[in-house]
């Protein structure tokens, strides 16, 4: 099941509406989805390792849009659309506490948040909620942002073809470690 998976993933990222699902997913998970671009975006990537900029430039900007809906979440709509998200993500009664000390470390967190597996939909929205400052936090949205997605990018157009026989040659412990991290993510999110 997880080889069907994989190739119908690698497909995928060959498919000429690739970069727009892309596009789509980077979006949606900045504000409120709950997969990562990283699941369409390093398929892509390792199949075709000659538009591995191209890739993370278009993930970053949808990126950071999206981080811009999740602030106009937090900012505009919070009592009906972002309280819920936060109720999900297991963050309501953190978040009052959270929003008084916020706007402080706010760059700082959006950095953390936008390079490691937290869910970065939580800090956009909190952003917006908190009011943290638009321009530090499309600054530090870009930075981080950039960081996750150039890196990715770079290693994987750099060593490819060696990770691609990796993935393909022990599928179910990269699957395994796939989603242990998932996991992990919410799981620091909900005691963090």
């Amino acid at each position: 099941m997880i080889r069907t998976l994989y190739d119908w993933t690698i497909r995928l990222a060959e498919h000429p509406r690739a970069l727009s699902a892309l596009g789509v997913v980077s979006f949606v998970e900045s504000s409120f989805f709950p997969i990562p671009p990283d699941v369409l975006m390093i398929p892509m990537i390792i199949a075709r390792p000659s538009r591995a900029w191209f890739i993370a430039a278009i993930a970053l900007v949808t990126s950071v849009l999206g981080g811009l809906f999740g602030y106009f979440i937090g900012a505009v709509l919070f009592d009906s659309v972002g309280q819920p998200i936060l109720e999900f993500y297991g963050k309501t009664e953190a978040g009052a506490v959270f929003a008084e000390r916020f706007n402080e470390y706010g760059g700082w967190a959006v950095l953390i948040a936008g390079v490691t597996p937290f869910p970065f939909k939580v800090i956009t929205i909190v952003s917006g909620w908190t009011g943290l400052s638009l321009p530090v936090f499309i600054i530090s949205a870009i930075i981080a942002r950039g960081l996750r997605f150039f890196i990715v990018a770079g290693l994987l157009w750099q060593f490819g073809p060696p990770i691609r026989d990796f993935i393909e040659r022990r599928l179910g412990i990269v699957f395994s470690l796939g989603m242990a991290l998932l996991i992990g993510g919410f799981a620091a999110v909900k005691y963090l």
